[in-house]
């Protein structure tokens, strides 16, 4: 599938790659991906995000991304779902935090994320993101998969990621406006 990967979309999913590494992740995650296409100058979906005005919020993106990684990886929408049936997930995480350090619940052990061949492992999350921008890109008739389709596939797919970029205001019908100058498209 990479092949038909543009350069732009290439350098996303090997910045997602080298995010992972950073934080000792034992895979490569949806959210990699999305801070890849944040620290991108370039592109289609830089262009994008600029034009929805993320361009002055990006550390306000990265810093949701950080507290939904201190709950293990659960979306505020989950947190609040979990809030429903009296479990405080704030506490959870302090009380962890207490007794294992801060970040206890965020991080996967290092070096367990490596396959034999030497490469990073990605998510199921991140594998439906990647499937998710070709059927995009597919459905648009584009003949190649560019970083704005990766970013479009981010907002379609509930998570954490998708959860973000709408507090934000980036969602599949304003991207696709901004990209294509159409309204409600359909996310394929």
């Amino acid at each position: 599938m990479f092949e038909r990967f543009t350069s732009d979309a290439r350098a996303v999913v090997q910045g997602a790659v080298e995010h992972s590494e950073r934080v000792g992740s034992r895979s490569v995650d949806a959210e990699h991906l999305l801070l890849a296409l944040l620290d991108r100058e370039a592109g289609r979906a830089s262009f994008a995000l600029a034009s929805l005005g993320l361009a002055d919020r990006k550390e306000s993106v990265k810093a949701a991304l950080a507290d939904a990684r201190r709950r293990a990886g659960l979306s505020q929408a989950e947190a609040d779902a979990l809030a429903g049936l009296g479990i405080d997930v704030s506490d959870i995480v302090s009380r962890v935090e207490e007794v294992h350090g801060v970040g206890a619940m965020s991080g996967d052990p290092q070096g367990r994320g490596w396959l034999s061949s030497g490469r990073r492992s990605f998510s199921r999350d991140a594998k439906e993101v990647l499937e998710r921008c070709l059927r995009i890109a597919v459905a648009r008739r584009d003949r190649r998969i560019g970083d704005e389709h990766i970013l479009l596939a981010l907002t379609v797919r509930p998570g954490v990621p998708s959860e973000v970029l709408a507090d934000q205001g980036v969602t599949y019908g304003g991207l696709s406006r901004v990209l294509y100058g159409e309204g409600e498209a359909k996310a394929g």
